[in-house]
């Protein structure tokens, strides 16, 4: 079973593991997007502008907006080709070194995410559903840690912002998969996209390698709002019990229809029977009033 981060040591830090600056085609400088983060209560960020040729295939350098309140990843988003759809890849690549070379014209998305994996990036495959992902193009990135379940951007782009969908789909394969949440922010004026999706990752020191480490353990949860304070399964995995902020549903969702769920109002707290998941893996969903979610990782009881 994976381990869960909640009794893990240390506190939760909140980061957005996806975002743009001029050094792309993002609106903000990185200074002044570092800094819209941190004054939006945030502990930390990776700037992951994308990885072209015509930007000359930034890993933007951000080390100097680090100190001991704050702190930032680095990393890029990869755009190997091609999907089934002739469609370049958007693979997210957060651990990067800032000397990761370029890419070249005849690296596929399999072998540049592999790269990335081996330079130390954790890996996640960028919002699928917004470029038509098919079921073997994220078969064919084995190095991916996650998949991108939450996108901001694309959220408000073209309604395809949510990529659970593959991510359920790779799981019931038995790929065991992570989930994130982000904003893929480029701060333009025309679509609001800052703040909306995020990690919480639990780790004992706020510096770019113990969250890093933390992230590739699966010591996080990904959040549009709710806090997620426990999920505790029981000795005998019959049970699991959460502790919450008011959410007024609670989701254990695993493979297929084999779900069960709580609502209520304000609810903090509640136990769920896993007969439904035994010997598989669940995953939870809790809701607010005003709809926002939060998502723990897959957690696999065989």
């Amino acid at each position: 079973m994976m381990s869960l981060p909640f009794r893990q040591p240390g506190r939760f830090f909140r980061g957005n593991l996806h975002a743009h600056s001029t050094e792309s085609d993002g609106a903000l400088d990185p200074a002044s997007l570092i800094d819209a983060y941190r004054r939006n209560g945030y502990d930390f960020i990776a700037v992951t502008d994308h990885f072209r040729d015509r930007f000359g295939f930034p890993v933007t350098d951000t080390r100097e907006y680090r100190d001991s309140e704050f702190t930032t990843i680095l990393g890029a988003e990869l755009h190997p080709a091609a999907l089934e759809n002739g469609e370049d890849w958007h693979i997210l690549a957060v651990g990067l070194p800032l000397n990761f070379p370029a890419a070249s014209p005849d690296e596929d998305g399999p072998t540049l995410s592999q790269r990335a994996r081996d330079a130390g990036a954790f890996v996640a495959i960028a919002h699928p559903h917004w470029y038509s992902a098919t079921m073997n193009d994220a078969r064919s990135i084995e190095a991916a840690h996650a998949v991108e379940i939450f996108n901001m951007t694309c959220h408000m782009a073209n309604d395809r912002g949510y990529g659970w969908y593959m991510a359920d789909l790779l799981l019931a394969e038995g790929r065991k998969i992570l989930a994130i949440a982000t904003d893929d922010t480029h701060a333009k004026p025309e679509r609001p996209d800052m703040f909306a999706g995020w990690v919480m990752v639990k780790a004992e020191h706020l510096d770019p390698d113990s969250l890093l480490d933390a992230i590739k353990a699966g010591h996080f949860y990904s959040s549009q709002g709710p806090l997620i304070h426990d999920i505790a399964i029981s000795d005998d995995r019959s049970t699991v019990t959460l502790e919450t902020s008011p959410v007024s549903s609670i989701q254990v969702c695993g493979r297929a229809q084999r779900t069960r769920d709580v609502h209520g109002n304000g609810m903090t707290s509640c136990t769920i029977d896993l007969d439904r998941v035994q010997n598989d893996y669940f995953r939870v969903t809790v809701i607010d009033s005003s709809g926002k979610r939060a998502w723990s990782n897959p957690i696999w009881l065989d």
